[in-house]
């Protein structure tokens, strides 16, 4: 696949086969992710990966019961918990480069994960206080996104796209 096919077959999915990520294939997408650009290669990301029934389900306690995030979890083999260490990165004239530079190398890890046959699905909305006390998290590291990471048990149609003239401009603001 090359990138334009990788970047148009990502989707975010939320129920998974009960079959093992393979090592080389989970270990594959960790390289891409430390491999992302960062704010004066700082590289200020870490990874947590739990691949045990207890330990999803700990993380899943972090998102409320109605929240369709929580199923991916609880049905993925894996789950990627992406942590940044906010002393390894700056935030300049108002930019926080910390939640950047963790945010590319997830989406390294998403897209390598797609390449390799691996669903996914974003994760951002729970409790940061409940995911740092089930993964003994440092009060001085922040819990930033996780997802789940397996084999896709659904198949999902492209989501719609603002069309190029909506986003992009030439040489200033608002011209197309």
């Amino acid at each position: 696949m090359n990138f334009l096919e990788i970047a148009q077959t990502r989707r975010s999915l939320r129920t998974y086969l009960d079959k093992p990520v393979e090592k080389e294939k989970l270990e594959y997408v960790l390289e891409c992710a430390r491999l992302a650009p960062s704010w004066k290669n700082m590289q200020c990301w870490r990874f947590i990966v739990i691949d045990e029934a207890a330990g999803r389900e700990a993380v899943a306690e972090s998102m409320g019961e109605s929240n369709p995030g929580r199923k991916a979890l609880m049905t993925a083999p894996l789950i990627v918990v992406l942590c940044a260490v906010p002393k390894e990165s700056e935030v300049w004239e108002g930019k926080d480069n910390m939640m950047l530079d963790a945010g590319l190398a997830m989406e390294h890890l998403i897209l390598a994960a797609t390449e390799q046959g691996l669903g996914t699905c974003w994760q951002g909305l729970f409790s940061e206080e409940t995911i740092r006390a089930a993964l003994d998290i440092p009060d001085d590291v922040r819990v930033v996104a996780m997802t789940p990471l397996g084999y896709a048990a659904e198949e999902r149609r492209p989501r719609p796209r603002k069309a190029m003239s909506e986003i992009v401009f030439h040489k200033k603001w608002g011209q197309a």
